[in-house]
């Protein structure tokens, strides 16, 4: 299939709306959402979802952007650190956007004892699950991570690169992480919010980076280096990630599960 979708989706005067940008500004509007609906059912003040998505913006930007930068291009950034600031130019990586949620959200919950870190963690997977799938799906738009050369029937030719028929692996990774979101949601709706503590950040985080171990087999090099021994980048950073969700979703068996909320036994009973 030949792929030469234009990034740009229109312009009007000075304003330029990308794909890339809309599909990133429809996961906060969806998990916004999302969220609060979560917190009508489960008793929590809804006003507060307006600082939470601030908090969300803020650290998923700052943490991708610095993650990018670090982890992918540490070379360049470091000898050109202005460059750091400049988002728009593009580089965001799902290691730093993780780092920087997770203590966006751990400073949030301080000042909110009715909203545990832990138990933010586990509601923010779902939505963050299908944020994930939205920003794969911007990543095809712009032609950019792209897959190994193959010859599979599926392969996509990414006319604005070259014309070497690719594993659309951004596709891939999309339809994975909306698996994902669906299984998340229908899991939450089965224990009408009786969640293990850390039992659903702990499926997230182990689901989408071995699922992003696997795939990045199919990519082509993305950091500005190589690792000395037979590893991407992206694969090694999964690893500990995976480990550590690990650790938290066999934690989470020991630790007390939340008493379902009455909202969700009435909204069942009706």
């Amino acid at each position: 299939m030949e792929w030469n979708a234009d990034p740009v989706l229109f312009t009007l005067g000075p304003l330029t709306v990308k794909w890339y940008g809309l599909l990133f500004a429809m996961a906060f509007v969806f998990g916004t959402s999302i969220m609060t609906s979560i917190y009508r059912k489960e008793g929590k003040p809804e006003e507060d979802v307006s600082s939470l998505l601030i908090v969300m913006m803020v650290s998923t930007i700052v943490g991708a952007r610095l993650g990018h930068c670090l982890f992918y291009e540490p070379g360049y950034y470091l000898s050109n650190p202005l460059q750091i600031l400049f988002v728009w130019r593009g580089g965001l990586a799902s290691h730093g956007g993780v780092l920087g949620i997770t203590i966006g959200l751990w400073y949030y919950s301080k000042s909110r004892p009715s909203q545990p870190f832990l138990w933010l963690l586990d509601r923010m997977s779902i939505p963050a699950a299908l944020a994930a799938s939205f920003i794969r799906m911007g990543n095809l738009f712009n032609s950019e991570i792209l897959g190994e050369p193959t010859s599979v029937p599926w392969a996509f030719t990414f006319l604005r690169i070259d014309e070497i028929p690719r594993h659309p692996v951004q596709l891939y990774e999309s339809l994975t992480y909306l698996s994902i979101f669906f299984f998340l949601s229908w899991l939450y709706r089965q224990r009408k919010g009786a969640i293990r503590h850390g039992e659903f950040v702990g499926l997230l985080l182990m689901m989408v980076f071995s699922a992003r171990f696997f795939l990045e087999f199919y990519k082509i090099q993305q950091a500005s280096y190589s690792l000395p021994f037979d590893m991407s980048v992206g694969q090694f950073l999964s690893v500990p990630v995976v480990a550590i969700a690990f650790w938290v979703w066999r934690r989470s068996f020991s630790q007390g599960t939340e008493t379902p909320n009455p909202r969700h036994n009435r909204r069942r009973q009706r």
